[in-house]
């Protein structure tokens, strides 16, 4: 039976990995997203309708979900704020309503395990908002599914980028007492088996279904477990009861490219147990005959597609919370403010093509080809600051698609061979852009073009671009001196 799904957080790290799988099952899929642009360069977006929308805006919502007979909830507003549970609140009411005012037969949500037997007031707020909007959805008046799931392994989610850092960088570890915790992990492929899986479920069923893997264990039995798949030597992990949620969070952003503000929520998460309360799920999608996949299948799954550099999707995909979103100005005095402005430009001893594939492999392991250490501190100083840091890296070595994160970085705008241009998501006092273009000049030669553009927010916007000024010799001409220079190395080289 082929439904139309719409899907919800499609830019996100399960949205964007469960489109393919609906296709896949002979669906048709609607996506809305705040910014459209951000999912044209995925392999599936020519098969798929785009709508762009905001589960906030009751208006884009009801257009959305015109003609729709399931559809997916799988956002969230953490991290937007003290008011991040009303916010969350009041967006599954938007969408339970316009669920039922449009007909909708189905609704799907994806939220987090809540343990047995503890009082919802004594949950993390990240908990307790997940099982609010999973009772709003279920009181809509639409059928309604809601999944709540444990830690997630997977290539690239925040889960598995926290235990895979964690465990690798620190042979010896002092860690928070969550680590005894129980958990029932499950993995990527089963949690998008049973969201595909709940689009045909009778009109009838209506209620939450835990999902979890065949394996409980703690959280320090995992990093054993990802240490002997990984083959790392034996961790040595001693448990320090005195670390706070807030300490552990910064802890693990101390150590991992999962900033503390996505880390406070997860480690929260883990206070307390969290294991299924029933399989009652296999009555309606039953599981697979090889059966569900274990902890140390779906480690080596998601190591494995690591190594081939085969990550579809990475936690950062989704834009990260409070971070701009504005689109470049055209106009100079666009909101009637200085719009500040660093150019450079070299002639290359190189094609164009050699050229853009130092450009687009720019970031993560590569660096940014100036001054190391300015670019370090920086990171750093982001870092404390609640930022996203130089960590995040890169979802793909090589290839870069638009709305891809890179390190601080979110690509904005991507014109394969010519244009990329980056939207700065570190914590500055105004809006922040670098592009960087190869092409040719009226005489035929290659030539690099990079603009670093800067749009300050009051006072404090103009004096930290003055405060820096006298560093962009060094960053920005540095960094187009040494652009070059790969490119011409890359071109006379094998």
């Amino acid at each position: 039976m082929s439904l139309t799904c719409l899907v919800t957080g499609a830019t996100g790290y399960i949205g964007g990995r469960l489109v393919p799988e609906l296709l896949a099952a002979g669906h048709r899929v609607r996506c809305m997203a705040r910014t459209p642009g951000k999912l044209r360069d995925h392999p599936w977006a020519g098969e798929v309708e785009v709508v762009k929308g905001d589960v906030t805006d009751p208006d884009s919502v009801r257009a959305a979900m015109e003609g729709v007979d399931v559809a997916y909830y799988l956002v969230h507003a953490l991290g937007t704020g003290r008011d991040f549970e009303r916010t969350d609140r009041e967006a599954a009411e938007v969408f339970g309503s316009r669920a039922r005012a449009a007909g909708v037969g189905r609704i799907v949500y994806l939220g987090g395990l809540t343990p047995a037997g503890v009082p919802e007031r004594e949950l993390s707020p990240h908990l307790r908002s997940r099982a609010e909007v999973g009772r709003v959805l279920l009181t809509s008046g639409v059928p309604t599914a809601a999944l709540r799931a444990a830690v997630i392994i997977g290539s690239g989610s925040a889960s598995f980028e926290m235990l895979r850092y964690l465990t690798e960088r620190l042979p010896v570890m002092v860690t928070p007492r969550w680590v005894s915790t129980r958990i029932q992990p499950i993995a990527v492929p089963d949690v998008l088996r049973y969201l595909v899986g709940c689009a045909t479920l009778p009109p009838q069923v209506s209620r939450a279904f835990d999902i979890g893997g065949p394996d409980v264990l703690t959280y320090r039995d995992m990093m054993v477990k990802y240490a002997e798949v990984a083959g790392l030597p034996r961790r040595l992990i001693v448990p320090l009861p005195v670390l706070t949620p807030w300490l552990s969070s910064h802890w693990v952003g101390l150590v991992t490219p999962v900033p503390a503000s996505i880390a406070r929520p997860l480690t929260e998460s883990l206070r307390h147990e969290v294991v299924c309360h029933d399989h009652a799920i296999a009555e309606w999608v039953p599981d697979p005959p090889e059966g569900l996949i274990g902890v140390e299948r779906a480690l080596r799954l998601a190591l494995q597609r690591i190594r081939e550099a085969n990550v579809a999707t990475r936690w950062s995909s989704a834009s990260v919370p409070g971070a701009p979103s504005e689109p470049l100005p055209t106009d100079p005095d666009w909101a009637g403010g200085s719009l500040y402005t660093d150019r450079r430009t070299r002639v290359v001893d190189a094609s164009p093509e050699a050229l853009w594939r130092v450009i687009e492999g720019i970031g993560g392991d590569n660096g940014w080809y100036s001054f190391p250490l300015a670019w370090a501190v920086r990171g750093r100083l982001d870092r404390l600051v609640g930022g996203v840091g130089l960590r995040r890296g890169r979802r793909d070595a090589v290839r870069l698609r638009a709305g891809d994160s890179v390190d601080f970085w979110r690509v904005e705008e991507i014109e394969p061979g010519r244009l990329l241009r980056l939207r700065a998501e570190m914590r500055l006092p105004g809006l922040a852009w670098l592009e960087l273009a190869a092409g040719r000049d009226g005489s035929g030669r290659t030539v690099y073009r990079q603009r670093a553009l800067f749009h300050p927010h009051g006072l404090a916007g103009h004096a930290y671009w003055w405060s820096v000024s006298p560093f962009h010799s060094l960053v920005f001409g540095g960094m187009a001196r040494n652009i070059a220079a790969a490119a011409e190395k890359g071109a006379a080289g094998p």
